[in-house]
């Protein structure tokens, strides 16, 4: 199977490369079906991979990592340039390990279904074939970054990544909002790709490679030659730094701001990636070097407390929400932070079991949201309501999204966020690190973010499904709200499936009760499904009966902090006009008045010796004459003095 893992990333490329050749101008109706079938390629050779050893079984047998270093037939090296200086070798090579096999399988499955959904939610648009060269290309990327066996090779796909994010956010390039935030997007990313740089360098540099494998057992023996400090702390500060371009990608505090505003580009590439892949890139880099986080505890307890505090962040933002795809945009970023705050608890099996949960249920929610707005010609829930009567296919599967959001037996998400609870319940890392009281602090507010959680998600839903029509200035009479075709409510049934029952693939629940946990995992469930209930209950009580304003007088002043996101993004707007346009015109000060008075003194003096020296350009022979008398006249005393004071 490892002889045939390069074609799972490969065929999408070939997609992006006919459809770019044959179906951008001309045969655009074509242009789905060469990335569907693709991805159909992909999926099937993903799931063989899969199944070719249990790897499900080993997800749920209780055991928290799973295998660093896979027997060679699973892992292939294509291309290796050994470097004398320094002492490298780059490769071009695949890995096929449980968590890169569970993630093509998550990511090409997602992707064929939303690529399905697209052929509905894009007919029309100018840019139609344009669209799924994109995503062919974006399909490419992700899958290649899960499929690599090195961190360069790795990097490299992660910044086409990021270039796939830029060219979808704007597809919509003449909305100058669409062009701004994918100009934000590109820019805030950058600022944790550099600290990824950095890490991959310092580690290849004292490690000697970018293998996956080799690094785990350098690591794993204390083999590495550090350059600066010793070596837990230089493995700790390049931890940080891997974990700096996570923050980044996954949109983690304080880099999280670029995410909201991505909602500008189409509803389906918000579902693929920024929601379900792209921005889970993060948290795979995580997991997939978790060899260097657990040799580094405090860079460990920095990933759970950054992902705990977001999560709740996040959480509080979206209860104010009135866009519903940025609703599901800071409820995205929540999740990921609940992920991060699984990595960081020691349990890379309960952040990795989260993403694949969320990864359905999420690009559910989104894509069931793309058919409102098809429906509805709007993102504000404000001009939505009623719509369960004329859309019950839509409102069965988002109320189907929501209930696994929220984390409500039997539905997935119920099982991977009790299991994130339970390792920050049970982690001696966090008790170690930042104490007894620390570690119940981060479990206690992840617990409000389930509270939360099912508060924003019961509002979205009844906001947009209950009560009666309202008033909808980009929806006439003639218009009116109704299903979406079955090209797009198949994907959304089979989406809801994988959010009823992802949760028990692989054996969550014999993990979560057999793994060691027992009675306290008992607790957590009774807690979290209390904090949950509580939050739907809240929600229900707040927005069914009347079509709620949209702030409650009550608690204005808290609402307005909220959706005004915590003023987090008018402290960036403030920084970026009074400190770096001030720092700017300070330095455009310093070069026009001092480089550039340097240079113009520097010349003009030149000018004036050269006037000084022209006048002394006369053209009389008894002028030159007596000047080379006085040169001599004047040599002969500098040499005479010389002379003089010599031994």
């Amino acid at each position: 199977m490892a002889q045939h893992i390069w074609l799972i990333p490969a065929l999408p490329l070939a997609a992006c490369l006919l459809i770019g050749a044959f179906c951008l101008r001309d045969r655009q109706k074509w242009a789905p079906a060469f990335l569907i079938l693709a991805l159909a390629g992909s999926l099937a050779l993903s799931v063989t991979a899969l199944h070719a050893k249990p790897w499900l079984g080993g997800l749920g047998s209780g055991t928290d990592e799973w295998s660093a270093a896979p027997s060679p037939e699973w892992r292939l090296t294509w291309l290796s340039i050994e470097l004398a200086v320094p002492r490298l070798a780059i490769e071009v090579g695949t890995l096929l390990d449980p968590l890169s096999a569970v993630m093509l399988v998550v990511v090409s499955l997602v992707a064929l279904l939303i690529q399905i959904f697209s052929i509905g939610y894009m007919h029309g648009d100018s840019g139609y074939g344009r669209y799924f060269a994109y995503m062919g290309l974006f399909s490419f990327s992700m899958l290649g970054l899960v499929a690599s066996n090195n961190l360069l090779l790795t990097y490299i796909f992660w910044e086409l990544v990021g270039i796939c994010s830029y060219l979808l956010i704007g597809f919509w390039y003449r909305k100058p909002e669409a062009a701004q935030a994918a100009k934000k997007a590109f820019v805030v990313t950058r600022f944790g790709d550099v600290g990824f740089l950095l890490g991959v360098l310092a580690l290849s540099k004292s490690a000697g490679t970018f293998n996956f494998i080799e690094l785990h057992t350098i690591i794993a023996q204390h083999a590495l030659i550090p350059f600066f400090f010793g070596q837990s702390v230089f493995v700790t500060v390049v931890a940080l730094l891997i974990f700096s371009g996570a923050v980044g990608k996954s949109a983690q505090f304080p880099l999280h701001v670029w995410l909201p505003d991505a909602m500008e580009g189409p509803t389906p590439v918000s579902a693929l990636i920024h929601a379900a892949t792209m921005v889970a890139a993060g948290v795979y880099l995580v997991a997939r070097t978790y060899f260097i986080f657990k040799a580094a505890p405090a860079a460990l307890v920095t990933v759970a407390c950054i992902g705990g505090f977001t999560a709740f962040m996040a959480a509080t933002m979206a209860t104010a929400q009135n866009d519903i795809k940025r609703v599901l945009a800071y409820s995205t970023i929540s999740q990921l932070g609940y992920m991060m705050l699984g990595l960081g608890a020691g349990s890379a099996l309960a952040g990795i079991f989260h993403l694949t949960t969320h990864a359905f249920f999420k690009a559910l929610l989104f894509l069931c949201a793309g058919s409102v707005i098809h429906a509805v010609h709007s993102n504000d829930l404000y001009h939505m309501g009623g719509l369960g009567r004329a859309m019950k296919i839509t409102a069965a599967t988002t109320a189907v999204g929501g209930l696994a959001l929220a984390g409500i037996w039997p539905f997935s998400g119920f099982f991977s966020k009790d299991a994130i609870l339970a390792s920050v319940m049970g982690s001696q890392s966090l008790a170690a690190g930042i104490g007894e009281p620390g570690r119940l602090a981060l479990f206690g507010l992840a617990l409000l973010t389930v509270l939360l959680t099912g508060y924003y998600t019961t509002r979205m839903w009844l906001l947009a499904f209950t009560g009666a029509p309202r008033e909808n200035p980009l929806c006439d009479l003639e218009h009116k709200p109704h299903e979406s075709p079955a090209v797009m409510t198949v994907p959304l049934i089979i989406l809801a499936g994988f959010a009823l029952c992802a949760g028990w693939f692989g054996g969550p629940v014999r993990w979560f009760f057999g793994g060691g946990h027992g009675a306290e995992s008992l607790l957590v469930t009774a807690l979290a499904t209390g904090c949950a209930l509580l939050g739907i209950i809240a929600g229900w009580v707040r927005f069914r009966p009347v079509v709620a304003p949209r702030t409650a007088p009550a608690w204005a002043g808290l609402g307005r902090f909220f959706a005004d996101k915590w003023y987090i993004d008018a402290a960036y707007q403030w920084f970026a006009t009074h400190v770096i346009l001030g720092a700017s015109l300070l330095f455009a000060w310093v070069d026009r008045h001092v480089v550039n008075g340097f240079v113009d003194g520097v010349a003009w003096f030149t000018g004036r010796v050269g006037v000084a020296i022209r006048r002394t350009e006369t053209g009389q022979l008894q002028f030159y004459a007596l000047i080379i008398f006085a040169a001599a006249v004047i040599a002969g005393v500098v040499l005479a003095a010389f002379a003089a004071g010599g031994p």
